[in-house]
């Protein structure tokens, strides 16, 4: 028979019927809510939705509210038995499934992939240890909703790794499908290289080299980065640490080549990675296209040269030249007065900075009680003070038994002023595909991956310090990383209007004044912003007369709610 519960009033009923029918062994339960209402003195039902897909947790309290029993504390009607910290998990898991993050790493369901996804969003929500991370998915704590959105509660420390094994499997596949997305035949690619040291000493790829965290005290490891033209992360590859940056370069062009099978496209590198020699030996036999800049010495030499001459940039600061050195390549020059002011003043700090030195050292040789004797003592003393500042090339020494003397090579330092605030693209793009102003703008779009490297070293994402010892862990977690910043990429630009970064319409249109939005919400950080996100929680509720708790979401602040609509996600996960 049907168990009518439901609310009355005048001659309205409005009720969860439930029936139970019995197929052989199985039981079945069928709950619909009806409409009753009496018409011509007979009564009459009509269903208005069909019930039983949903949860007997839901279906209990759409039956006690239907009787009036869940309204209100004062009745003391329910009770919130836990309450997690929801809104951030919402925010980067609603983008993640947005995205198709799910169906980039794998079709089928499983365990690994379920904890993988909770890798990458963990990087995001909690920036920690893998051990730090399996502490949001034990039922005990209370740190995020984390676990049970995604499925993994009671995941442990041993699991994480054995997932960070199944995704690095997968990472060729993966960048395969991240380039068939965002990279196409003639688009730029943007390639960067960074470090970060290492905590340990028994992975292999960790060694020294030229440290960029300034810790030389410690072993690191180099990866380098590919992007397309708006900075979304395509791929990225972990290298010994003391692999210099043009040695990097030959990897990448295979896999634009050979592994993604792209026919022609753009190579945008610093002046530093993309040399001459790899140019020679690397990027022309692959028939690619390039876009890098010269080094200092050679700029200097076109200016010593006079073929870059101030005049060039009294209408525009960008004149394009062509010298017989580079044959078939456009040079851009572009002149930027705010950096030769910062050189200028710079240097002539340093070269004060250095003479204080050298005065010191010639004070030891006068003074009258045990003055400084010996070419070789006083010559110690002097190349202390020259190399303290790295000014040893600005000057010109004499040294003698008694004392020293010298001066500033005055010559060197107007040949290198004449190059303050000048930089020269060069490529072999031609103009009709690429203008001279597009050649500097796509040169200065290398500051996409500047800012990638910022958020992964930074509080954002925490790359470093990095504690694996096994080579292909620490692959994996540097691409785990790789991923969380994908997704943080796509969550800033949806964000800008919240954000501080998002640098030239930030500043016109007053946020960095106002530290308002045009809505009137208050501006803040990423990170900040995922933190107030935290605010907004998931709680789990039992209702007087009900055998299990369900699933009940606080209402978002406006700056909640604007920031989840700025996402197109829900808060209900």
């Amino acid at each position: 028979m049907p168990i009518l519960i439901g609310m009355k009033t005048n001659q309205l009923s409005v009720h969860v019927a439930t029936t139970t029918r019995k197929v052989g062994e199985k039981v079945y339960h069928s709950h619909l809510l009806r409409h009753s209402f009496r018409e011509d003195g007979k009564v009459r039902n009509v269903t208005l939705a069909n019930l039983s897909m949903l949860p007997d947790t839901v279906i209990d309290a759409i039956r006690l509210g239907l009787k009036g029993q869940a309204v209100g504390p004062v009745g003391h009607s329910f009770e919130t038995m836990e309450s997690r910290p929801h809104g951030h998990v919402a925010a980067v898991v609603g983008t993640m499934k947005k995205l198709g993050l799910d169906r980039l790493l794998a079709v089928r369901p499983s365990r690994e992939k379920d904890i993988a996804l909770a890798l990458v969003a963990g990087r995001l929500i909690h920036p920690g240890s893998k051990l730090s991370l399996s502490r949001h998915c034990l039922g005990e704590t209370r740190m995020s909703s984390l676990a049970q959105v995604l499925g993994v509660e009671g995941a442990t420390e041993s699991e994480f790794y054995q997932s960070m094994d199944w995704l690095f499997e997968r990472q060729s596949k993966i960048e395969a499908a991240l380039a068939k997305q965002h990279l196409s035949r003639g688009c730029m690619v943007l390639y960067d290289v960074s470090g970060s040291y290492f905590q340990g000493k028994t992975c292999p790829l960790a060694q020294r080299g030229y440290s960029r965290d300034h810790r030389s005290d410690l072993l690191q490891i180099v990866y380098g980065l590919l992007c397309n033209a708006q900075g979304v992360p395509v791929a990225i590859e972990v290298f010994e640490g003391r692999t210099g940056d043009p040695k990097t370069v030959p990897n990448q062009i295979k896999k634009l080549k050979e592994r993604w099978g792209l026919e022609h496209v753009v190579l945008v590198g610093d002046r530093g990675m993309i040399t001459q020699t790899r140019i020679d030996e690397d990027v022309e036999p692959a028939h690619l296209d390039y876009l890098t800049a010269l080094r200092g010495p050679a700029i200097e030499k076109l200016c010593a040269a006079k073929v870059i001459t101030p005049s060039l940039f009294d209408e525009r600061n960008l004149a394009e030249i062509s010298h017989p050195d580079y044959p078939g390549e456009r040079l851009v020059a572009c002149f930027n007065p705010f950096t030769q002011e910062k050189r200028q003043v710079q240097r002539g700090e340093l070269l004060e900075l250095t003479d204080r030195k050298l005065r010191e050292a010639h004070r030891a040789c006068i003074r009258k009680v045990k003055p400084l004797r010996g070419k070789g003592p006083i010559g110690v003393e002097v190349g202390k003070a020259l190399v303290a500042y790295g000014m040893a090339k600005y000057y010109q020494v004499e040294i003698g038994e008694t004392d020293f003397t010298w001066r500033r090579r005055l010559d060197r330092i107007q040949h290198e002023a004449a190059a303050d605030g000048i930089y020269v693209v060069r490529t072999k793009v031609p103009a009709t595909q690429l203008k001279a102003e597009e050649a500097r703008d796509a040169y200065h779009s290398l500051s996409h991956v500047e800012w990638a490297f910022r958020s992964l070293k930074g509080m954002d994402l925490q790359i470093r310090p990095i504690h694996h010892h096994l080579e292909d862990r620490v692959r994996a977690h540097v691409f785990l990383c790789m991923l969380a910043y994908y997704v943080e990429w796509h969550m800033r630009k949806d964000w800008e209007p919240l954000l501080f970064d998002g640098e030239p319409q930030g500043v016109a249109n007053g946020k960095r004044r106002t530290r308002r939005s045009r809505e009137g919400h208050p501006v803040m950080s990423f990170h900040d912003l995922l933190a107030d996100l935290k605010g907004l929680t998931r709680n789990q509720v039992l209702f007087q007369g009900a055998k299990s708790p369900v699933t009940l979401y606080s209402t978002p602040s406006p700056l909640q709610q604007r920031a989840l609509d700025l996402l197109g996600v829900s808060h209900a996960l």
